[in-house]
């Protein structure tokens, strides 16, 4: 069949285009040459967690690689069947376990049998959806359009450290469903969660007097979570917001040598301009729904920001997909709509 040619540097030039395009050469079954793979990148070319995705796909369809070495800035891949299993990948350090199972997923959903995958490295990465995001926001968005993932956190894996461990069970997808997030409805539920790995108890009590004052949510609904058996050190703030039609959540990292204050700041800014708009789907949700909803061939949600990331992947599931995305502005917010080509 004909290439698919992709170039890395379009767009916001990162590895997103590199995992979208490869779960999509194994649906559609679609060889694809990569070029200038995250030329957009301070360190370009392939870091662990994209060569862990690289060799995972090579796996579960036996394609024909070439280029899939640390560094690397040019990709052949040539896809083979799509086969349901067991698999376990090591990304042996803190790679993102959940953007390589965000790789694997969607190919994994068209096989007409389970499948497992255990994976270990980071969880909780400041530039990855966190495992609890996927869990809370992702995976039930998933489940009623008709992909189902039941996901298990056996080990939390922060950055730098790593040493998380996750399960994943799959089933077939028999027909994906169209979705329709125009708007979130009424909510339903609130709550703050500080994760805490060998650090002093205070920082969480300083994070969630800040989420307590600015999103004036009460204490019932703030919790501290003291982590034990983890390697290394870390410091997430999520905040979680249920509402008729989905559940939203942002999070905010902590680092050496940035305050307390800092990390909630962050976390109840974003969340304040969340609530503030009439959009159903956050930014970071929004990058995260779009090839799902094409896979379904038709779909519409609301955002309150279009990001580089949400455009890049937008013009990569194109060159794929015979679909149509359209963002348009309305109002205080963004509309995305996704339907099939007319031929």
């Amino acid at each position: 069949m004909e290439w698919i040619n992709i170039d890395g540097s379009q767009g916001e030039g990162g590895g997103q285009i590199l995992r979208s395009a490869l779960s999509l050469s194994m649906i559609c079954h679609r060889p694809v040459r990569f070029t200038r793979i995250r030329a957009g990148r301070q360190k370009p070319g392939l870091m662990r967690q994209h060569l862990t995705a690289v060799l995972a796909a090579q796996q579960i369809c036996k394609a024909q690689v070439e280029g899939a070495v640390l560094g690397s800035t040019e990709l052949s891949f040539i896809p083979g069947p799509i086969n349901s299993g067991n698999y376990a990948f090591d990304l042996g350090g803190a790679g993102s376990c959940t953007l390589v199972l965000q790789t694997l997923l969607p190919a994994l959903w068209t096989c007409t049998t389970a499948s497992h995958i255990r994976l270990k490295g980071g969880t909780h990465n400041p530039m990855a959806p966190t495992v609890d995001f996927l869990q809370y926001s992702w995976l039930p968005i998933m489940a009623k359009m008709g992909a189902v993932a039941e996901l298990q956190l056996h080990r939390y894996g922060f950055y730098p450290a790593g040493g998380g461990d996750i399960e994943v069970n799959t089933q077939p997808v028999t027909q994906w469903n169209e979705l329709n997030l125009r708007h979130r409805g009424q909510p339903t539920g609130i709550k703050a969660e500080v994760l805490n790995a060998n650090l002093p108890d205070g920082i969480g009590l300083r994070e969630l007097a800040v989420v307590k004052q600015q999103m004036s949510w009460p204490d019932q609904r703030l919790h501290e979570i003291l982590l034990p058996r983890v390697q290394g050190s870390g410091n997430v703030l999520l905040l979680q917001m249920d509402f008729e039609h989905l559940s939203e959540s942002v999070c905010a990292f902590g680092a050496k040598r940035k305050k307390a204050e800092v990390v909630a700041n962050e976390a109840c800014k974003e969340a304040l301009a969340y609530l503030a708009s009439s959009a159903a789907v956050g930014e970071h949700l929004a990058d995260q729904l779009l090839l799902p909803m094409a896979l379904a061939g038709r779909g519409s949600f609301s955002t309150r920001k279009v990001t580089p990331h949400l455009r890049t992947n937008a013009e990569i599931i194109q060159k794929f997909l015979a679909v149509n995305i359209r963002i348009e502005p309305q109002d205080d917010r963004f509309v995305v709509e996704i339907e099939r080509r007319k031929c």
